[in-house]
């Protein structure tokens, strides 16, 4: 997972939702029960706060305040979206090798937290979709390197967007039921212990 994976994730959910504007944004999904305009500026908050946490090494920086205004035109959104989205994209192919970052699930390295970006982006998309009730199935090309890195024991064989949706909680597979709690391993790969936490 490396920052042009990530730039085209950022690309693809930015490009699904732009045509998707004329969609009531203020409306509440059923499984996150959150709106499209507050999960737009969730993903934008987020994604603002892997690159400072990147670059401010494994302690916490707990003094940043990050808001985005859900009721922003979706433009906007859109455009903040864009815009933080290629931060951690540029960070991630500029860091030195060895760089940690601070998350609570772990001291995430560059693909981790490249991971972590595309996580957020394609699972909120999808949940920002379901509020207006239209589907979103990004192709495996995006996903699977984001399944990859953060979810080494996710279930092989199946659709890879399903299998990030369980994951990360959001519905059950085909011997697997849905997750009441989930993480993900943003450490470096070879810092898995080999379980599911």
């Amino acid at each position: 997972m490396d920052g042009a994976i990530l730039r085209s994730v950022v690309e693809h959910c930015r490009d699904f939702l732009a045509g998707h504007t004329d969609g009531d944004w203020a409306r509440p999904g059923e499984a996150v029960e959150l709106s499209t305009g507050r999960l737009v500026a969730h993903i934008g908050e987020t994604l603002l706060w892997y690159s400072a946490d990147f670059l401010a090494g494994e302690t916490e920086l707990s003094v940043p305040q990050i808001k985005l205004p859900p009721d922003g035109a979706p433009g906007e959104l859109l455009r903040a979206l864009d815009t933080y989205g290629r931060m951690p994209a540029l960070l991630v192919d500029a860091a030195p090798p060895g760089l940690r970052g601070f998350h609570p699930f772990g001291s995430a390295d560059a693909s981790g937290f490249a991971a972590m970006a595309g996580d957020e982006l394609l699972v909120h998309t999808g949940d920002a979709a379901s509020a207006l009730g239209v589907d979103f199935a990004p192709p495996a090309g995006l996903v699977t390197p984001v399944l990859e890195r953060i979810f080494p024991w996710a279930p092989t064989g199946a659709d890879p967007w399903r299998t990030l949706l369980w994951a990360n909680g959001r519905t059950a597979l085909p011997g697997h039921p849905k997750l009441d709690r989930w993480r993900w391993h943003c450490a470096p790969l070879d810092e898995w212990d080999g379980t599911m936490p």
